[in-house]
């Protein structure tokens, strides 16, 4: 499928910027913190030894601040059709407030806060910028993070 020279109006991007995801929510379990920290190689024993983190300032187990990854994927819908079939991963930020530890169910909303397009050696790409939050079970913030996907 050959994409055209130009796809987006600011109609469209109007349509699509505040657009949000369903919420995903996830409990967070003692075990997958474990399993996560043992599997990225980090041995710090907040995230693995009970005992440890209890004197901790945290108290408890806590999840590596990149556990969110593990959570289910969360997207926004765009409200109209895009003629590109491949997806590119353009990079994330993170900015984080709250701890994230075993026992908290964390939910996940993305919102689009960007779409533009250009023109590279692929020919027309949409690049589009979502913030996602990260929201623990007493309504506070635990992170954010800010991704941006290329279609082309």
């Amino acid at each position: 499928m050959s994409t055209p020279a130009s796809f987006l109006t600011e109609e469209m991007r109007q349509q699509a910027i505040g657009t949000a995801s369903e919420p995903v929510s996830m409990d967070v379990e003692k075990g997958a913190i474990q399993s996560f920290a043992e599997a990225i190689g980090d041995p710090n024993p907040v995230y693995s030894d009970e005992a440890a983190a209890r004197k901790s300032r945290y108290g408890s187990i806590v999840a590596p601040p990149t556990f969110l990854r593990s959570m289910r994927a969360v997207r926004p819908e765009l409200p109209f059709d895009i003629p590109f079939e491949r997806l590119l991963d353009g990079g994330s930020d993170w900015e984080y407030f709250q701890p994230v530890r075993a026992g908290d169910r964390i939910t996940a909303v993305a919102t689009i806060t960007s779409i533009q397009e250009r023109t590279g050696r692929l020919g027309l790409m949409l690049f589009m910028t979502t913030k996602i939050t990260y929201t623990n079970q007493f309504g506070e913030v635990a992170a954010t993070q800010t991704n941006t996907s290329i279609r082309y």
